[in-house]
């Protein structure tokens, strides 16, 4: 059958939103970062909210995330996403923002901005990509990676006598006042990805209705840093990550609340 034929209007079920750039993602394939995106750039166009959108670009592997979604953006330096999520937000109080970090931007150098921006309760969305690695330095050993896990820097594996254990930033995030809607989810399969845009598309309203921040991890896999197939990869995170990552919200609850997860 001729390929127009199969992509005629009256045959298509599914298209790209259109809130997609055209142009190539440079991640690795295999990674959940294309994942994200695209279900970041489906609500925000399904939501009716291109024109009052601004997003905090991070340093690290999505750093070029503002080239992928047509919204407006800003970029922070290390870890600072928050702070400056934080200046936009007050100064466009009917904008929806939101910040894109990873686990050494967010857990590591970033930890003070991102703690104290959730105690404020500051309306703006968080989106944390946690893989366990430095995936765009060289495969480093993060705030998030594994006890026992091989990087670049921990050669023969992560030593909590010497390192320190896996820090689980997203329930130290639940705790606080600030916080209304704090979950956990995953994109590496396609009943994973829907649960992700539900919850995503949740703490998008929470942010318009000014209940305070929203925190969204999403577990994901670096097959380039961990060396591994991207199948392998999503096993491995399958049988590893998420027994000490669970999946699901920690705390939904109105501005002010306590949350004891």
């Amino acid at each position: 059958m001729d390929i127009n034929e199969i992509i005629k209007p009256e045959n298509l079920v599914y298209d790209k939103s259109v809130l997609l750039n055209d142009d190539v993602m440079h991640y690795c394939p295999g990674c959940t970062h294309g994942v994200v995106h695209k279900i970041l750039a489906e609500l925000i166009d399904e939501m009716g909210l291109q024109e009052k959108t601004v997003g905090i670009a991070p340093v690290g592997c999505a750093v070029f995330a503002y080239n992928y979604i047509d919204v407006d953006w800003q970029e922070a330096a290390h870890g600072r996403a928050p702070a400056v999520a934080t200046g936009v937000a007050r100064l466009n109080p009917d904008n929806f923002v939101f910040t894109y970090q990873g686990d050494g931007d967010l857990a590591s150098i970033g930890t003070a901005e991102i703690m104290h921006a959730c105690n404020r309760g500051e309306n703006i969305l968080v989106i944390f990509i946690n893989n366990g690695i430095y995936g765009m330095t060289g495969g480093q050993m993060a705030p998030t990676t594994l006890e026992g896990m091989v990087t670049s820097t921990t050669p023969i594996g992560r030593n909590v006598d010497l390192n320190g254990y896996p820090m689980r930033i997203t329930n130290l995030i639940a705790q606080l006042p600030g916080t209304s809607y704090v979950t956990r989810q995953a994109a590496h399969t396609a009943n994973a990805a829907r649960k992700l845009k539900r919850s995503m598309k949740k703490a998008i309203q929470n942010v318009l209705d000014k209940k305070g921040t929203s925190f969204v991890e999403v577990v994901s896999t670096c097959n380039s840093g961990w060396k591994m197939t991207p199948v392998a990869a999503n096993n491995w995170m399958t049988e590893n990550m998420l027994p000490y990552y669970p999946l699901g919200d920690m705390k939904d609850s109105v501005k002010g609340e306590h949350s004891e997860n």
